[in-house]
């Protein structure tokens, strides 16, 4: 399984003296090969099918500006990562600017407050809002996003998320 992450995410992913590259490994039963950006994952452990594709995850979620922390999250088998790509919803690089500035919010209150109401990781990098979770709570702060990108107040995604938590 062959992946591409950002140059200066590599290092992340290896983390100090390789700790981080060699746990994922160990956790998942894989082998990862990083060779400059790309990055290759191949199974060790043929009883354990889904290690390669949970390795893949992690990766991506480090790759999208996740610590490797909370990355390691999606060993939990209920855990997710689903990607929006912003380049899908902008027209030129203000109105990507504008619309990752409306998912943060002022001092990042927005994309705290989506994190806490939903119980879910929220990393908002390059073109990319990328959010781990449980599928259900993944769903609810992927819709709440949305509504920011598609220009709704913040007040409104708010009362929407106290709606949904009830």
């Amino acid at each position: 399984m062959l992946l591409k992450i950002p140059k200066e995410r590599v290092a992340v992913l290896i983390g100090r003296n390789g700790r981080v590259k060699r746990a994922i490994e160990e956790y998942t039963h894989t082998k990862i090969h990083v060779n400059g950006e790309e990055i290759r994952i191949e199974r060790k452990n043929e009883n354990y099918p889904l290690g390669e594709l949970i390795a893949r995850n992690i990766v991506l979620a480090i790759g999208r500006g996740f610590s490797p922390e909370k990355a390691m999250e999606l060993l939990d088998e209920e855990c997710i990562i689903q990607i929006i790509d912003l380049k899908e919803y902008a027209r030129n690089r203000n109105d990507l600017v504008r619309i990752k500035g409306r998912v943060i919010g002022r001092e990042g209150k927005a994309k705290k407050k989506i994190e806490e109401m939903t119980e879910t990781y929220i990393s908002v990098y390059g073109k990319t809002v990328a959010i781990i979770g449980k599928p259900d709570n993944v769903k609810i702060a992927y819709d709440a996003v949305k509504m920011l990108i598609g220009g709704a107040m913040h007040s409104t995604v708010y009362r929407y998320l106290e709606r949904v938590k009830k």
